[in-house]
């Protein structure tokens, strides 16, 4: 029997996250496994009178390519996803994994090696992004690997899901829009702001933010959303942090990282499992070491650490960084073809911006 949260979820996509209008080109990028909202989004844009190209991502394929591509194939950048990224006006990206470790045993060179190849376009897709040329909106379509993966029943995994898009409530974006009143408050706050620092027993961190910009986040980008986020001052950033979480790419996992940073770049790394990534990663290129991204999740109705970072970096009650590209949008001046989120809890820890209390234990502390 069909879930009535699938077509809404649709239709949210189409109208309030993407705002598609008519005449528009929209490429859905997606799996058979999501035939369901498939089937469902396509006919949200029709009737918004926009025309839909498909791409299917094929279970396994990715493993396939990497562990058989030679380096001028991982060099390749495909002209179908170069025009789409250039001329289209909207991109719905699906994650529906049937194997979320598809490329435990791929060479992390040859990952990183690709992601150099795309760096432009990536670059090119984002400052699309934040001149408003060009709509993109992730979410999620249950399986049982990302069940799995969370370590929930496909039931549960997919209550988690729709609870924290606020698609239980008969209307939805009525809340999101509530919340991104809230986030607006807090940017508001940090606006002309300068120096931040950041402590806890995971944590001993100072950057500056003078002159960047907070991005709210509600449900425009991503789906579910829930944050602020920002590109701190790119030279500022100084101390030391542990990602308790494990932070994933490429379906591995790496487990207990510990960063060093002296005047903006990471001068140490330390993982109790797979330092062998963490460190190819950060020698992708020349801007990798380098903080791009502070965002603090908002969403407290992401219950769980579910190893999506689509979720994880939105939970309410901890912070994320983002080593490699910063964002323009933000005033982020950092360029790099990594850009890897890595989650930190702040449930015993607080930030201080010029010397005022912002937050603690988890949440805002401000009025």
């Amino acid at each position: 029997m069909s879930d009535p949260r699938i077509k809404k979820l649709a239709k949210i996509m189409v109208e309030y996250s993407l705002k598609i209008k008519s005449g528009q080109q929209v490429h859905l990028q997606t799996s058979p496994l999501a035939d369901e909202f498939n089937l469902a989004f396509i006919e949200e844009v029709t009737k918004a009178g926009g025309h839909v190209f498909t791409s299917n991502t094929i279970p396994g394929s990715a493993e396939v390519f990497f562990k058989h591509a030679t380096n001028k194939q991982l060099d390749y950048v495909n002209p179908v996803n170069k025009l789409i990224v250039e001329k289209f006006d909207a991109r719905m990206l699906v994650q529906a994994n049937a194997n979320t470790r598809e490329l435990s045993g791929v060479d992390p060179k040859k990952t990183v090696r690709a992601q150099k190849a795309g760096a432009q376009m990536f670059k090119t897709m984002l400052r699309r992004i934040e001149k408003k040329q060009f709509a993109w909106c992730m979410t999620v379509y249950p399986t049982n690997a990302l069940a799995q993966e969370a370590n929930m029943s496909l039931n549960d995994y997919r209550e988690f899901v729709y609870e924290a898009g606020m698609l239980n409530a008969k209307d939805p974006v009525a809340l999101w829009k509530a919340e991104e009143k809230k986030q607006k408050k807090l940017a508001n706050w940090l606006k002309g702001k300068n120096k931040v620092v950041l402590k806890g027993d995971d944590i001993d961190l100072t950057f500056s933010i003078k002159g960047r910009k907070f991005i709210p986040c509600a449900g425009d980008l991503n789906f579910p959303d829930g944050e602020i986020f920002t590109s701190p001052v790119e030279n500022s950033v100084n101390g030391w942090v542990r990602f308790k979480y494990p932070a994933l790419f490429g379906g591995q996992e790496i487990e207990n990282i510990e960063l060093w940073f002296e005047n903006g770049k990471v001068v140490k790394e330390k993982a109790a499992r797979n330092q062998e990534l963490l460190t190819a990663q950060l020698n992708t290129d020349k801007g990798a070491r380098v903080l791009g991204e502070w965002g603090i999740g908002t969403n407290y109705n992401i219950k769980k650490f579910s190893k999506n970072i689509l979720f994880d970096e939105k939970l309410g009650g901890t912070i994320h960084l983002a080593m490699g590209l910063g964002f323009e949008e933000a005033g982020g001046k950092n360029t790099s073809g990594l850009h890897w989120d890595m989650l930190c809890d702040m449930a015993e820890s607080e930030i201080l911006v010029d010397g005022k209390l912002f937050y603690k234990n988890g949440k805002p502390a401000i009025k």
